[in-house]
C-alpha cells in the first residue's frame, strides 16, 4: 500500500522524536539545578544601656490610722446615725446610747455641787466672823481652829462635787458615739437594741488616704539592699509600684515609711510598709497587690527583644548572623526583661545581629539574606523597668 505524503511526514516526525530519546538516554544528559536564593529574615543589633533592676512583693493593704469604735459607758443603743460604708468626719456621731439614767445623774451631781458650795459659803462666814473674835480673846483659839477645819473640809466637798459633775457631763456626752478620726466606717457589728460596754465593737473606721501596704522582704534581699551604696540606692529612686489583681499598674507612687524592728524567726522575712495617695478611695484595707521596686540599676546590659530567643528544651537560644550572612545559633543566659526586651547575662556581644523574624526558618551554618527590622522591635516599654528573677 502506498503512503500518503501526509502519512509520510507523520511518520518522520515520530521517527526523529524516538531518536532523540534515545540519544539522551544514550548520553546521560540532565536538566541543570536552580539554585534558591538566600532565606530572607529580619535582624536587629544587640544594644547596650543601663537598666533598672526591679523587685516584686505581694503585700496587703490596710488603712493608715484604723479605730475600733467602742462605747465608754454601758447602756442600750438606740439609733444609728451613719451610713455603713460612707466617709465620716472626726467628731461626726454615728450611734447614739439611752441618755436617761446620765441626766439624771448629771442633775444629781449639780444638786450636790450647790449643796457642798452652800457649806463652803457657810463656813466662810463663820471664819470671818470668828478671827475678830479669837483676836480679841471672846471665843477661844480652838473654836477658830475647829471653823478653819470646816472650812476646808467644805472646800475639798467642792472639789469633789464639781469632779463628780464634770464626771456626769462626761457620760452624758459619752452617749452619743462618735469617730474619733476621719475614714471610711465599716458595717455595723452591734444593733440598735443592744445593751453595750466598753468591751463591745461598734464598727470600725480606717484613714484611707493615704493608705498603707505591708509586705515582707526576706533576709537576702534586706542584706542586699542595705549592703547597696547610697549612691546606687538613690539611682534606684526608692519609689513604689502597686499592681493591683485586675494587673493594673495603680496611677499613683508610693514610697516606704517604715521598716520593721527584727525579722520574723517563722518567716525569715521582715515587714516593710510603704504610703499610698489614695483620694479616689479605691484602694480599700484588706486587699491585695504586688509592690513593685527598682532595687537597683543594671550599668551597660545588653539588651535583645524577646522575640529574638527561642527555648529548646530548656536551653535559650538565638540566631547571630555573621558579616558573611551565615547563621549562628547560640545558647544564651537570660536576664530581666525590660518591657518587650529581655537582658541578656551571657553569650552575646554588643553591635552583634540577633534574627528576630524568621526564626524559626534558620538553623546553624545557613546563609540567610539580613534585613533591618522596624524599629519598634527595640524600643523599651516606657516606664517598664527589668523585672527581678
Amino acid at each position: 500500500m502506498r503512503l500518503t505524503s501526509r502519512t509520510e511526514t507523520a511518520w518522520v516526525t515520530m521517527a526523529a522524536i524516538y531518536l532523540a530519546a534515545g540519544l539522551l538516554q544514550f548520553t546521560g544528559c540532565k536538566p541543570k539545578a536552580v539554585t534558591p536564593p538566600p532565606q530572607k529574615v529580619e535582624v536587629v543589633d544587640v544594644t547596650q544601656q543601663d537598666v533598672p533592676v526591679t523587685q516584686e512583693w505581694v503585700g496587703t493593704l490596710k488603712g493608715s490610722v484604723n479605730a475600733d469604735i467602742r462605747p465608754k459607758i454601758e447602756g442600750y443603743i438606740l439609733k444609728q446615725l451613719y451610713l455603713e460604708g460612707t466617709t465620716v468626719k472626726a467628731g461626726q456621731p454615728l450611734f447614739q446610747i439611752d441618755p436617761r439614767q446620765f441626766k439624771a445623774a448629771l442633775d444629781s451631781a449639780k444638786g450636790n455641787l450647790a449643796r457642798n458650795q452652800a457649806a463652803l459659803d457657810n463656813a466662810n462666814i463663820t471664819v470671818e466672823r470668828y478671827k475678830p473674835l479669837a483676836k480679841s480673846q471672846a471665843i477661844s483659839q480652838q473654836e477658830l481652829d475647829d471653823a478653819l477645819s470646816t472650812q476646808r473640809q467644805c472646800e475639798a466637798n467642792v472639789e469633789t462635787a464639781k469632779a463628780q459633775l464634770e464626771q456626769a457631763q462626761l457620760n452624758l456626752n459619752w452617749c452619743t458615739v462618735t469617730s474619733p478620726i476621719a475614714g471610711i466606717a465599716g458595717t455595723v457589728q452591734t444593733q440598735v437594741g443592744s445593751l453595750v460596754n466598753g468591751s463591745n465593737v461598734l464598727t470600725t473606721v480606717s484613714t484611707v488616704d493615704p493608705i498603707r501596704v505591708a509586705f515582707g522582704l526576706s533576709e537576702q534581699q534586706y542584706l542586699s539592699y542595705m549592703g547597696a551604696t547610697e549612691m546606687r540606692r538613690e539611682a534606684a529612686g526608692g519609689a513604689l509600684e502597686l499592681v493591683l489583681t485586675d494587673g493594673s499598674v495603680y496611677a499613683h507612687q508610693g514610697k516606704v515609711i517604715l521598716l520593721n524592728r527584727q525579722v520574723d524567726v517563722k518567716t525569715g522575712t521582715i515587714t516593710i510598709e510603704g504610703e499610698f495617695p489614695n483620694p479616689e478611695s479605691l484602694l480599700r484595707p484588706g486587699q491585695y497587690a504586688k509592690v513593685r521596686a527598682v532595687t537597683y540599676i543594671k550599668k551597660g546590659a545588653l539588651l535583645v527583644p524577646q522575640a529574638a530567643v527561642k527555648e529548646l528544651q530548656g536551653d535559650n537560644q538565638v540566631a547571630v548572623v555573621g558579616p558573611d550572612g551565615t547563621v549562628e545559633m547560640r545558647s544564651v543566659t537570660t536576664g530581666q526583661r525590660v518591657g518587650s526586651l529581655w537582658v541578656m547575662d551571657k553569650g552575646l556581644k554588643p553591635g552583634e545581629k540577633v534574627i528576630v523574624g524568621g526564626l524559626q526558618l534558620v538553623k546553624s551554618g545557613m546563609k540567610v539574606q539580613a534585613v533591618a527590622a522596624a524599629p519598634a522591635d527595640m524600643a523599651p516599654a516606657a516606664g517598664a523597668p527589668a523585672g527581678g528573677r
